[in-house]
């Protein structure tokens, strides 16, 4: 069996069973305890598990759990850096793109600034202040504050956006899961970005390999609807396999 493979059941497992421990894993999967522990503290680390003494526990979230930009901004930077200088290479001069809210959407507005003749629309205010002072031309939605992810939405984000065009989206998410679809903790925030879907010709999600397998409270899209996904090497080879498999062209960092 392989690793990812092996992590992939060490999760399920724990989703059934609310707890595990390394000696119960080792006899199951045939293999010595130093093996299961790198495992479980590679599933700690990308955010699946919570490691404890001598085992793991589910992580002590839910579908409700929507935490601040800030919280966020303490997860997988190197892999968001990386995400955000793919992203941008794939953006050409005179382009509109547009950035939905989130740190690895604000990471990409960084990586944005040195493309000249480009036009940013986005919801989220953060993003429009990182770009402050660069020569790309920045439209804000408009519509009502969320504090916790410093986005706009509501009826006047959504009718803004029906009134414009983009060549890109690029859409960070809070779970991907490629039989659900994918998703955000906020209900509000999932209809602006479907309104973003329908005005984009080209839909990029961009999240680390941590929100793979992942659901929150309110869905976005089908997956099948993505048309590229940009995410960490991390991935695991099974996602990376079906996604190809359904025709999303995948990037791996």
């Amino acid at each position: 069996m392989l690793n990812e493979e092996r992590r992939r059941a060490i999760v399920e497992i724990l989703r059934q069973s609310k707890r595990v421990l390394v000696a119960d894993l080792a006899k199951e999967f045939r293999t010595s305890q130093i093996t299961i522990r790198k495992d479980l503290e590679a599933l700690d680390k990308q955010g699946l598990i919570q490691r404890t003494h001598g085992g793991a526990l589910p992580l002590q979230t839910s579908a409700l759990l929507d935490p601040t930009l800030r919280e966020k901004e303490k997860l997988h930077r190197k892999e968001k850096g990386r995400i955000a200088a793919a992203a941008a290479r794939m953006v050409e001069r005179g382009q509109c793109i547009l950035l939905d809210s989130g740190t690895t959407t604000t990471a990409i507005a960084r990586a944005l600034r040195g493309i000249a003749s480009l036009t940013v629309v986005t919801n989220a205010i953060n993003i429009a202040v990182e770009l402050d002072g660069s020569e790309i031309e920045v439209i804000l939605t408009g519509g009502t504050l969320r504090k916790n992810s410093f986005s706009l939405v509501g009826t006047l984000a959504e009718q803004t956006l029906r009134q414009l065009s983009a060549d890109i989206l690029f859409l960070g998410v809070d779970g991907f899961d490629l039989k659900a679809g994918l998703f955000t903790p906020n209900l509000l925030e999932a209809q602006v970005n479907r309104a973003m879907v329908e005005i984009s010709r080209k839909t990029v999600a961009v999240c680390d390999s941590s929100k793979f397998g992942r659901r929150s409270l309110c869905k976005i899209m089908p997956a099948t609807a993505v048309h590229h996904v940009i995410t960490d090497k991390n991935l695991p080879r099974h996602d990376l396999q079906e996604m190809q498999q359904s025709g999303i062209s995948v990037t791996l960092v």
